[in-house]
């Protein structure tokens, strides 16, 4: 049997754990620099707020509505997804962490009550020792347990946050009433395919022959549907995989037009990209630099500037990756015009075990020592503490997050004070 935990509006929970007066309040969670919504309470759902809205079309029904604000605050998010994560692994064997609010149980040696214990006391112990509330769907394949899931959360106050598909008869109703989007895996350009042949649902969907799900939708897709219909064909993928491509990206507070603005920003993108590489042990060969307006300007000139680049020997230097990405700004940069975002693509990945030696390495091992200490000193004092030449030595630049909850967990300064 397969179970899936997933933390119920984790963001808005974690707000909430600290703050138990927002309880049964609307919430809303904005992205960097307060942009878009990318979470709510289920009383923000009940308002008819959507996923991504942008917060200064929604200002009105915010304030009508009294809807709590919160910029967000991903320090304490990832915290508390770790407290939530250890105390999983503390209860099942083999644990497959699927995101920062969701994990997948495989119960290989146990019994079906033995599981339904487990999963119990999952979560009575996650809600009891951290405040998040979590549901679990127990299945004998990971995206029946995604489904059943879905049931878990979608009717708490019946399921008490645990729903198991144990048997076909449930299985075959959860499939009809569950829409083909809404099925793990299944994805935009697919449900359009689907709703081409009339399938509207799961059962729809595992109806088909499997010639033509394979046909189109490819291999994938046949497993998918093999998974729907009980046969196990996904299995608990043990540790992390590295990403392919690392990119850091950000909204400006204000339009900038100035090249040194820009350049003191991609570098920094670039020292933070560097530090996620060499975190996986990763090096880079390809950069993908971009910069555009504001797309939101009304009455204004909309434009996308990008060019990528092939290195010409691997790197996770800082030093390296920055002064090639500046190569590529100056490259796509017009003057007279506005910009309101910026990012940077680290392409190309590989193992820094397999580097391949050029001549054009330069300095290699100095400037990997280099690194080392710059990543020692950070994380300990702090980012920040060391910077290259081209960064603003004086100013550090901030995202607009005018609505920032303490970090209540990991700052001593902001913890919670108790009169």
């Amino acid at each position: 049997m397969f179970a899936l935990i997933d933390c119920n509006n984790f963001y808005a929970s974690c707000e909430r754990v600290f703050q138990p007066h927002l309880k049964n309040k609307p919430l809303v969670i904005l992205s960097n620099n307060d942009g878009c919504v990318i979470a709510r309470s289920n009383e923000a759902k009940s308002l008819g707020i959507p996923m991504g809205a942008p917060a200064f079309k929604y200002k009105e029904i915010f304030q009508k509505n009294n809807v709590q604000i919160f910029s967000s605050n991903f320090t304490l998010y990832g915290d508390m997804s770790n407290r939530v994560m250890t105390i999983i692994a503390k209860h099942a064997p083999d644990v497959e962490v699927y995101s920062i609010d969701e994990a997948f149980i495989k119960f290989s040696e146990f019994s079906e009550d033995e599981a339904n214990e487990k999963c119990k006391k999952i979560i009575e112990t996650v809600i009891k020792w951290t405040g998040i509330p979590v549901s679990i769907g127990l299945a004998p394949t990971k995206s029946l347990a995604k489904v059943a899931n879905r049931i878990a959360k979608k009717n708490s106050y019946k399921t008490n946050g645990f729903y198991s598909i144990n048997n076909d008869r449930k299985r075959l109703e959860a499939l009809r009433n569950i829409s083909s989007g809404d099925i793990w895996g299944i994805g935009l350009q697919n449900e359009k395919k689907l709703s081409g042949v009339n399938v509207k649902n799961g059962m729809d969907f595992i109806n088909l022959p499997d010639k033509w799900v394979k046909k189109n939708m490819s291999i994938i897709g046949l497993k998918l549907k093999k998974e729907l219909e009980g046969t196990p064909t996904l299995d608990i993928e043990e540790g992390k995989a590295d990403k392919k491509s690392i990119a850091t990206t950000r909204s400006f507070e204000s339009e900038i037009s100035s090249l040194d603005d820009l350049i003191e920003r991609v570098t920094t993108f670039s020292v933070v990209a560097s530090k996620k590489l060499r975190r996986q042990n990763s090096e880079c060969n390809m950069i993908c630099v971009f910069i555009r307006s504001n797309p939101f300007k009304q009455n204004s000139e909309r434009y996308h500037f990008s060019l990528t680049g092939s290195l010409p020997f691997s790197t996770s230097s800082s030093i390296e990756i920055s002064k090639f990405a500046v190569k590529l700004l100056k490259k796509i940069y017009l003057k007279n015009k506005f910009y309101k975002k910026a990012g940077i693509i680290l392409m190309g990945l590989s193992p820094q075990s397999n580097h391949q030696f050029s001549l054009f390495d330069k300095d290699l091992e100095k400037q990997k020592k280099l690194m080392k200490s710059i990543d020692n000193i950070d994380n300990k004092y702090g980012l920040y503490k060391v910077r290259l030449g081209s960064q603003d030595q004086k100013r550090i630049w901030k995202m607009k997050r005018q609505k920032l909850s303490r970090n209540y967990t990991t700052e001593i300064d902001e913890v919670l004070i108790v009169r």
